[in-house]
């Protein structure tokens, strides 16, 4: 595996993606012909459920997105999907080890200990029959506390009432990541809870926490929602002691928050991750292509279903150094339009 290689793929892809856009209102077409060889198989309905996360991030709308449009052409290749809202990526990737989903969105770095057994899964040991489907939007490691508060930086909040997400939240976990590399102790966490995303807006604008973390792509409706409820600050994580904890990882890399979103008048430093969906080995190679070839071949409305994916390009959806390898199923996909080598050098078990 060559994460030096992940490490600057997904740097190069935040760069470029992370750029102020505004919200592009679109309608979804229909996908057409997009499984080949599968039309005589439409009796043989197959139903499918994507595990997202909560209804105010990225996750569920692109999920909801892909599943609208292979429901289209469901006549032709059988294949009916459903989405699921869920804690996140820990949740997603259990859940589709266990056979409980059949896909699901998880954060690179999670993708990548699953697949080896590291972090929150070394009990689990190694899921090696994990697979790549799809690459989406960057997201980046988000404080949020009120206006008038005293919080200013990360250490500051030692101690503090800070919110990380849901139990089998990605964003839970890489915060649990976090503080552990930077060493906080007990006391430091005393006060971290693990509320629903859909409860942190008025969480924090009433006063039950100090602040609320979320890996998140932006802009993000959950911030908005927020601003809407109260005055904010976004709490940049950019220390010193970050930069070593990001250069460790081949799966985090520096990013920004852009000044323009959520009235910032200034950028926010950060770092991120990239936005995967996954699914096991054992899923069928024509159900993972169908799922491939709806959001490929109508990209173009995909993409605007949420501000976060404007900046995607078709070549974002393939990432050959991913931890875990490419399903066959999406790799005979983007081999035949010419995003990937010809060669079989990429092929995935």
């Amino acid at each position: 595996m060559r994460v030096s290689k992940l490490a600057k793929a997904l740097s190069r892809n935040l760069v470029r993606m992370l750029l102020p856009h505004g919200v592009i209102a679109a309608t979804l077409v229909a996908a057409s012909g997009f499984l080949p060889g599968a039309q005589g198989n439409a009796s043989e309905q197959r139903f499918i459920t994507i595990g997202t996360a909560g209804v105010t991030g990225v996750y569920y709308p692109s999920g909801t997105a892909a599943c609208k449009i292979v429901n289209l052409d469901r006549s032709q290749h059988g294949v009916r999907c459903s989405v699921e809202s869920t804690l996140g990526s820990i949740s997603n990737i259990n859940q589709i080890r266990s056979g409980e989903l059949d896909f699901g969105f998880a954060q690179s770095d999670w993708q990548h200990h699953a697949y080896l057994g590291t972090s929150v899964f070394e009990d689990e040991g190694p899921f090696e029959d994990l697979r790549s489907v799809l690459f989406l939007h960057p997201e980046i490691a988000t404080i949020v506390v009120r206006e008038g508060s005293a919080y200013r930086s990360l250490d500051d909040l030692k101690g503090a009432r800070v919110d990380t997400g849901g139990s089998g939240s990605g964003s839970s976990a890489s915060w649990s990541a976090l503080v552990d590399d930077l060493g906080w102790s007990a006391t430091d966490r005393q006060n971290f809870s693990n509320r629903n995303s859909s409860e942190l807006a008025e969480a924090l604008c009433s006063d039950e926490i100090d602040a609320y973390f979320q890996l998140i792509g932006h802009p993000a409706a959950l911030i908005e929602e927020t601003q809407g409820l109260c005055d904010i600050r976004l709490v940049g994580i950019d220390s010193m002691a970050v930069k070593g904890f990001v250069d460790e990882q081949p799966y985090y890399m520096a990013a920004t928050i852009p000044s323009g979103l959520y009235q910032l008048s200034e950028p926010v430093g950060s770092f991120g991750v990239v936005a995967t969906v996954v699914t096991s080995a054992e899923m069928p190679e024509e159900i993972v292509t169908a799922l491939v070839a709806a959001v490929h071949e109508n990209f173009d409305s995909f993409k605007t279903l949420h501000p976060a994916l404007n900046r995607l390009r078709h070549e974002d959806l393939v990432l050959l150094d991913a931890t875990a390898p490419l399903h066959p199923g999406a790799l005979t996909y983007f081999e035949s339009r010419g995003l990937l080598p010809l060669d079989g050098s990429k092929s995935a078990d």
